[in-house]
């Protein structure tokens, strides 16, 4: 079977499209996600015990399922729940602010109880509270550990963004699909599917890298 280049020319404005949406359920999904794994991973390296058990309660429960069976109670049954309805997309945006979460608060916690002891009772020593300590000296020096882990994290999650197909977000992989059932080339739609992802992850990738070499160098 001969490639075809035009098919995949005619499919791109479509195909781009469906990037762009997966960019942004993922950047948005990133955020929160990240902003939920930093406070659950404080909880864990410094909550008392109720916090500590609440966030090792959220942690275990997403990481032990899988992130399909997350989409699909969140977008199915969890309007059953709470009698509200959740549209596809945003069930796509929570799926990812929950299930990145979890794993960006291990990252946190690691990276957090990693810093030698010393620097926070030497902070303390000098009159600084808990909060300035955990700001100014053990936080910026933990962010260097946090940054290689946090990029596989995003990584990771932007390819997660093809389980919403599932749900019928439009993202890369469902316009992919949609394009192939009416062509019926399916070398050409998914050889072209798969470089835009990679055209994105190695873009993330890279932007990673360089942020990390200029932490190094600070």
């Amino acid at each position: 079977m001969e490639f075809n280049w035009s098919v995949v020319t005619s499919a791109l404005p479509e195909l781009l499209a469906g990037a762009r949406l997966t960019v942004i359920i993922a950047v948005v999904g990133l955020i929160g996600g990240t902003a939920v794994g930093i406070a659950a991973g404080l909880c864990r390296a410094y909550g008392g015990v109720v916090l500590n058990f609440l966030a090792i309660a959220y942690i275990e429960v997403i990481r032990g399922t899988p992130m399909l069976v997350q989409v699909m109670f969140i977008y199915l049954a969890l309007p059953m729940l709470i009698d509200i309805r959740i549209d596809p997309l945003s069930a796509a945006v929570i799926s990812i602010i929950i299930n990145a979460g979890a794993y960006i608060a291990e990252i946190v916690r690691g990276a957090l109880l990693s810093i030698n002891k010393g620097l926070t009772e030497a902070g303390l020593a000098l009159g600084m509270p808990s909060w300035k300590v955990l700001a100014h000296v053990v936080g910026p020096l933990a962010f260097r550990r946090i940054l290689p882990p946090l990029g596989n994290q995003f990584i990771v999650s932007l390819k997660d963004t093809s389980l919403f197909i599932v749900i019928g977000v439009a993202e890369l992989t469902r316009a992919g699909q949609e394009i192939m059932t009416t062509n019926f080339r399916a070398v050409e739609i998914w050889s072209a599917v798969a470089v835009i992802y990679l055209i994105m992850t190695g873009t993330l990738s890279l932007m990673l890298n360089v942020t990390e070499k200029r932490m190094r160098v600070l």
